[in-house]
């Protein structure tokens, strides 16, 4: 089996960091580094660095930085085999952050996905029949979102959700009906559910979610809250709780968003419950944003506190 589809985009993340405060109307002498970047290519990259057995699926650009992507990838133990190459394949994000490591600005320049929804179109069954289960990032087209969900569901495998700018979702909502765990930050959920819920504390959340979630049909959502942690609900069990932030020192918020994704797939990839698996997403985010790069460095035995017989 080849372990955990990870089907999404590559970005390359052009990044500012003033050396003083930072000034949004003038000018600031600073350091900018160039990180290959992308939500999907961060998660795969945790996979990896963690020792998950995933594949990579996406489409680069016929140059060299391209190549440089892939090559990371599988030097990190990822398999690269359905990783297409086309023009305009990759996308570009630039963003200035402030002098506490918080994002001050950004613009998105979006991937042309042809070759992957080729690549999706003609090798998908193949893709999805092999692996054991699936994250998607489903902000991509319609085409490859619903073209992934038919295929995960004809073959009986979970699909774990990624979110981008929420295009998708706001116009197929009923696709959440198809996943097995939904996650995402809360503005994101305020978007789906037509409420802000931006400031809410966890005890608020609490109260919120159950309904908002059993009425959209999803069968389990987190709602990551930042320095207020997480909130998470099952409608099939009911199980609902809380999970607090783990203290941490900020360089670079980029990233969490994607590793705590990461840690909580990984987690109920390895039959953990919700609970365990929404403080292994707080411990993962919690060690990327102490870094400039967007993905986990490798460590051994990450999983071992959360599969102690207390937490199963």
């Amino acid at each position: 089996m080849a372990g955990t589809a990870i089907i999404g985009t590559v970005f390359v993340d052009i990044k500012g960091y003033p050396d003083g405060r930072y000034c949004p109307t003038g000018r600031n002498v600073g350091t900018i580094k160039m990180i290959p970047g992308g939500v999907s290519r961060n998660v795969a990259e945790n996979f990896g660095s963690l020792g998950m057995p995933a594949q990579f699926v996406s489409s680069i650009d016929r140059t060299a930085v391209g190549q440089d992507v892939r090559r990371q990838l599988a030097e990190s133990g990822i398999d690269t085999r359905y990783v297409t190459e086309g023009e305009n394949a990759m996308g570009l994000w630039l963003a200035v952050f402030d002098e506490n490591g918080d994002l001050a600005g950004s613009i998105s320049h979006q991937p042309d996905f042809s070759a992957l929804e080729a690549l999706i179109r003609g090798q998908g069954d193949a893709i999805v029949s092999a692996c054991e289960n699936i994250v998607l990032e489903i902000d991509m087209n319609e085409s490859i979102a619903g073209r992934v969900l038919d295929l995960a569901q004809r073959h009986g495998k979970k699909v774990y959700v990624i979110v981008g700018n929420m295009g998708i979702i706001l116009r197929r909502p009923e696709f959440l009906r198809r996943v097995d765990c939904f996650i995402c930050n809360e503005i994101e959920a305020g978007r789906l559910f037509g409420r802000d819920l931006n400031g809410l504390d966890p005890a608020a959340m609490m109260r919120f979610l159950p309904g908002a979630v059993q009425a959209a049909g999803i069968p389990s959502m987190i709602v990551t809250m930042g320095p207020r942690g997480a909130v998470y609900y099952d409608s099939r069990s009911r199980e609902i709780g809380a999970c607090p932030a783990l203290p941490c020192r900020l360089i670079d918020s980029t990233g969490a968003g994607d590793a705590f994704l990461s840690g909580a797939v990984m987690a109920l990839t390895r039959g953990l419950p919700l609970k365990s698996a929404v403080r292994a997403g707080a411990k993962l985010a919690s060690v990327v944003i102490q870094r400039v790069e967007n993905a986990s460095p490798p460590i051994a035995g990450f999983f071992d506190e959360f599969e102690s017989p207390s937490d199963l």
